[in-house]
């Protein structure tokens, strides 16, 4: 009987903790988490508000920073739209990626290796030399994303602080 009770606290366990593992990187799971984690990061809320970023968004709704992961081809990209809200450059959505093709004089499409993704994540280098070396393929406007090199860095670490399983792909 002892027996018993341990196997079952045993599963118990051993579901919970699948129930509680990371979401996909770059998955809709893991871009709604990105986008809590953006609402909480003062450096990204505030800063790309001020700086006038958020609001150059051709009068739309939202500016958006599409992301995918290069070495998973056929996954679907994710998306983070961010939006002025009560005098903050908001995340109100993290999504996958939809229909409508991104405006690149106001929009972001940022792709890179898993391993780069995870390396910028740590904070091991930052936008510049990413972009210098060929590790983050960029598409957008590059002399507004210049101008917010901090708050640009900062969306880069979302990916170290959000965590994400990176054994599969997006599907």
């Amino acid at each position: 009987m002892r027996q018993i009770v341990r196997w079952t606290a045993l599963a118990a366990i051993a579901v919970a903790s699948s129930a509680m593992a990371a979401p996909v990187l770059m998955s809709a799971e893991w871009a709604a988490e990105a986008c809590r984690a953006w609402n909480a990061d003062a450096g990204l809320t505030g800063a790309l508000y001020e700086s006038g970023w958020a609001a150059n968004n051709k009068n739309r709704a939202q500016k958006i920073l599409r992301m995918a992961r290069a070495d998973c081809k056929e996954s679907p990209q994710v998306e983070l739209q961010i939006a002025v809200l009560d005098r903050q450059a908001h995340c109100v959505a993290g999504v996958p990626a939809s229909a409508p093709p991104l405006d690149l004089d106001v929009d972001y499409l940022m792709t890179a290796q898993t391993a780069r993704w995870m390396e910028m994540g740590r904070g091991e280098y930052g936008p510049m030399r990413a972009m210098m070396f060929g590790k983050l393929s960029f598409e957008g406007p590059m002399i507004e994303a210049m101008g917010n090199m901090g708050p640009f860095e900062g969306f880069l670490r979302l990916v170290g602080k959000v965590p994400g399983d990176t054994a599969s792909c997006p599907k």
